[in-house]
């Protein structure tokens, strides 16, 4: 029978070579991983700030700001000849399945260019209905600003509202309004600075 080392040697031995691997393919992979970062980014912006508004690459033109929480936030920002024409950031609901993390687009007047959902874990066939790709409850958003409708309004239904709930499924929806006004909120209080060019 071998001694208990050898056995550690081995499964050392294993270890550093498997070690070595993941680090190897790290430091090769990095650069596309970044790419298909970028892309990503690229692709869900453009469902939320129209190309035709715009002449640069927002993911290149990102600012970063600071919300009311402490939390940093990326801003994205579209400009023709030199002028911001719209900004669009990631806002934050919360879903019957946790967190509902959103893709918020805004004009410099403060309307809506589009909204999307970039990642949730909601009930299939109930609260999933926030994808644009399922039904277009989320594109109903698009033109409306806080003043359209008034701030009580920004509500479901169920709340006195005006936003159509999902059938068996309240929470989700009342979260994704929710986080649409405080991410119109967010516009509203820092405009200056997402506009400004320096």
């Amino acid at each position: 029978m071998k001694p208990s080392w050898i056995h550690a040697l081995i499964l050392g031995v294993f270890c550093l070579g498997f070690g070595v691997v993941l680090a190897y393919t790290n430091y090769f992979t990095k650069d596309e991983v970044k790419l298909r970062a970028v892309e990503d980014m690229q692709n869900s912006l453009s469902q939320v700030i129209p190309p035709g508004i715009h002449d640069n690459s927002p993911v290149k033109d990102a600012i970063v700001m600071t919300n009311d929480e402490g939390k940093e936030i990326k801003v994205y920002r579209a400009t023709k000849d030199g002028k911001v024409t719209g900004v669009a950031y990631e806002i934050v609901g919360n879903g019957y399945g946790g967190e509902v993390h959103l893709m918020l687009g805004v004009d410099t007047e403060g309307k809506v260019l589009g909204v999307r959902a970039t990642a949730h874990k909601e009930t299939p066939g109930l609260g999933d209905k926030i994808d644009a790709a399922k039904t277009d409850w989320i594109t109903k958003f698009t033109g409306l600003s806080l003043g359209n409708p008034i701030k009580d309004k920004w509500k479901v239904k169920k709340d006195g509202g005006q936003f159509d709930q999902f059938s068996g499924a309240t929470i989700t929806p009342r979260g994704v309004v929710g986080a649409i006004r405080k991410g119109l909120e967010f516009f509203a209080e820092h405009k200056a600075q997402m506009v400004e060019i320096h």
